[in-house]
């Protein structure tokens, strides 16, 4: 049975800073690119940040870059997202989610869209407020 269970959300202050985790099961870890994805209320899920399977690429979202980094531990099957320097606009539940590598890809595809994705999470809720 696939999981995917994210953890490390919470309520924290505006430029404060919080790590997320996303523990995997279920299926091969490392063969899978592995994303981070965010929706906040009334908005449609957007992309934040990709770890290629290699864990030798990543890519950001505009607002994320400088702030925010993914990291993965394929011996613990788990996919991190630190955060720092947090805003207000951060507010939302952050989803990680899991995509398969594709044929002959050498970690260079970084997906970015959901429908790229073959399992996710049930989300965390971030909330930035003073």
């Amino acid at each position: 049975q696939v999981q995917l269970v994210e953890s490390g959300g919470g309520l924290v202050q505006p430029g404060g800073s919080l790590r997320l985790s996303c523990a995997a099961s279920g299926f091969p870890f490392s063969s899978y690119t592995m994303g981070w994805f965010r929706q906040a209320p009334g908005k449609e899920r957007e992309f934040v940040a990709v770890i290629s399977w290699t864990n030798s690429n990543t890519f950001y979202t505009d607002s994320a870059k400088g702030r925010f980094t993914i990291s993965r531990d394929n011996a613990k099957n788990t996919v991190y997202l630190q955060m720092n320097r947090l805003a207000p606009m951060d507010t939302s539940v952050y989803y990680c989610a899991a995509s398969v590598r594709r044929a002959g890809d050498r970690g260079i595809y970084l997906p970015f869209t959901s429908q790229e994705y073959n399992y996710w999470g049930q989300g965390t809720q971030v909330t930035v407020s003073s």
